[in-house]
């Protein structure tokens, strides 16, 4: 029996819409890499990542603010006051899993650094799902996630041996 055109369109449409968002996910992962790498050289060529990281936020600030004025609209902080005041701390986690990062590619390098960094969010992302914490849909980690989840830090031990 064949499918209905418009189902099997629409789903074809999902489908590549979502694979977009993968490639663009995976396009920022080395922006990621290559931006706290950056950081880092500022930091060792400062000898000061302190002030490297302050440099890097001053920046950011100024641009985050440009991108937001080019988006503004009135009323755009009206729903300000229906957020809990400590997920405006993200912004300070921010400064300082940067800086701590921008420390750490000096001491370690970039590889074990972002693949330590990557195991820590695909553990971090698999708790927040399977609970639904900070709005992200519930998805229960199933026994085969965990191990694959086991295999990656697997992985990550094995790529940054010495």
């Amino acid at each position: 029996r064949c499918p209905h055109p418009a189902t099997t369109a629409g789903q074809t449409d999902g489908a590549l819409m979502k694979l977009q968002l993968y490639v663009l996910t995976l396009f920022l992962g080395i922006v990621l890499a290559v931006h706290l790498a950056m950081n880092g050289a500022v930091g060792a060529a400062l000898n000061n990542p302190r002030v490297a990281n302050a440099l890097f936020w001053i920046i950011g600030a100024v641009m985050a603010a440009i991108i937001g004025v080019t988006g503004w609209q009135a009323g755009a902080l009206g729903g300000l006051r229906n957020v809990h005041p400590l997920l405006l701390a993200a912004g300070a986690i921010g400064a300082c899993l940067v800086f701590g990062i921008a420390w750490l590619i000096p001491q370690i390098g970039a590889g074990p650094v972002m693949l330590g960094l990557l195991a820590g969010q695909i553990l971090g992302g698999m708790a927040m799902s399977h609970y639904g914490w900070l709005g992200s849909p519930v998805q229960p980690v199933s026994p085969v996630n965990v191990v694959g989840a086991m295999v990656m830090v697997a992985g990550v031990l094995l790529a940054t041996r010495r």
